[in-house]
């Protein structure tokens, strides 16, 4: 399921109306928005999100500069958003 990470209109939160959701839809019960979610049928969750990478892209937030010194050279590597193989297993 995918949902916009901000819609104020319909949702105060993305990750919370998701997961109510995706309880209704597989359960066939009504969760209503106004209400706590009951997470007791919930194993896990895996939710992913674009937020940080959309403020890259549209150069929302604050400028800022990344200074590392050589003992830390690999942080651009581990930080770098290049990856050909993202989908590789």
């Amino acid at each position: 399921m995918k949902l916009l990470s901000e819609d104020p209109a319909n949702y105060r939160d993305a990750p919370t109306e998701g997961i109510r959701r995706l309880l209704q839809e597989e359960s066939g019960i009504p969760v209503p928005r106004d209400q706590p979610l009951d997470t007791s049928r919930i194993d896990w969750i895996r939710m992913g999100t674009t937020v940080a990478t959309n403020a890259l892209l549209e150069r929302k937030g604050e400028r800022m500069a990344l200074v590392i010194t050589k003992g830390f050279k690999n942080l651009l590597h581990i930080g770098n958003q290049t990856r050909p193989k993202i989908f590789d297993l």
